[in-house]
């Protein structure tokens, strides 16, 4: 249990990273495919409607939220065109598991607007999670980062999915995340593709 416990927590970690790199979008990912990895009742196109609610009570603006992810422009490629195909297999079987919401602030502002507060938003958008009936899985953690910044982490659960939370900010630089994952469809990456993740 354990072990299929931290393999799911490496496979999001993976995945998570993945947003990072190229940003999450439905392109290419089947919509008829939520159907057959979720709970009619809750499944991914609800999460999304979900998750866009808590948004738009933060009174954040709306199109951030988005559905899957995209395997192009990861940070690396794999090593063999066999790898490629499983790779690009597994993301289109995970992709209808994952939603997402990201906020980003550079710094720069122009002297007509104020300059966005990423952290600040993500604590709303969270708010506005436990408002909606999502239990905390975990204590939220905070802790620097060498060279002035900070690293944050929360998690929340709702009927078979979790929540995952996350700010980093450096310097002039920060951003929030909030990756929200089907447990059972994740639960189910096998070692040989969990190391197919890592890889890229």
């Amino acid at each position: 249990m354990r072990t299929t416990a931290i393999r799911t927590a490496r496979t999001v970690a993976a995945a998570a990273v993945a947003v990072v790199v190229t940003g999450c979008g439905g392109d290419g990912v089947p919509s008829t495919a939520t159907a057959a990895t979720s709970p009619a009742s809750f499944g991914q196109e609800e999460v999304r409607g979900d998750l866009e609610a808590a948004v738009a009570g933060a009174g954040l603006p709306e199109g951030k939220t988005e559905a899957g992810y995209s395997q192009s422009g990861r940070a690396a490629s794999p090593a063999t065109t066999a790898e490629e195909r499983k790779l690009a297999a597994l993301i289109t079987r995970l992709s209808p598991c994952v939603v997402s919401w990201s906020t980003e602030d550079s710094g720069f502002s122009t002297p007509t607007t104020e300059p966005a507060d990423p952290r600040r938003q993500l604590d709303v958008v969270l708010a506005g999670r436990e408002k909606r009936a999502w239990k905390k899985s975990a204590p939220a953690t905070e802790a620097p980062l060498t060279g002035n910044g900070a690293y944050f982490m929360a998690g929340y659960k709702k009927q078979g999915w979790t929540l995952h939370a996350r700010h980093s900010s450096l310097r002039t630089w920060s951003r929030s995340t909030v990756m929200v994952t089907e447990d059972d469809c994740f639960s189910r990456v096998t070692e040989e593709e969990q190391a197919l993740l890592d890889a890229t």
